[in-house]
């Protein structure tokens, strides 16, 4: 596997993860017992970290583009692994 494709598929891992970790650890103002901004949302958070969620998706993407780029390198899981049925399934 070229290294610029290792390079585009940890990108992609990146941006899920961050989307996926978006949500955790993530406080309302009523859990935190601040009063409200007139106009704000309910569900806006009041510690929106983003340095800590940009570290925890580097993490999350770098183990996930390394069982990626192994399962390639050693055949773990291969494309016919994923049929569950119809042609070809035993």
């Amino acid at each position: 596997m070229e290294w610029t494709s290792i390079v585009a598929i940890y990108a992609l891992f990146w941006v899920v993860s961050a989307f996926v970790l978006l949500p955790f650890g993530v406080r309302t103002p009523d859990e935190e017992g601040i009063a409200k901004v007139p106009g704000q949302a309910e569900s806006a958070p009041v510690n929106f970290r983003p340095g800590l969620l940009a570290k925890r998706a580097t993490i999350l993407a770098a183990v996930l583009c390394a069982l990626y780029v192994l399962n390639y390198a050693y055949g773990w899981i291969t494309a016919d692994d994923l049929i569950l049925w119809g042609p070809g399934a035993e």
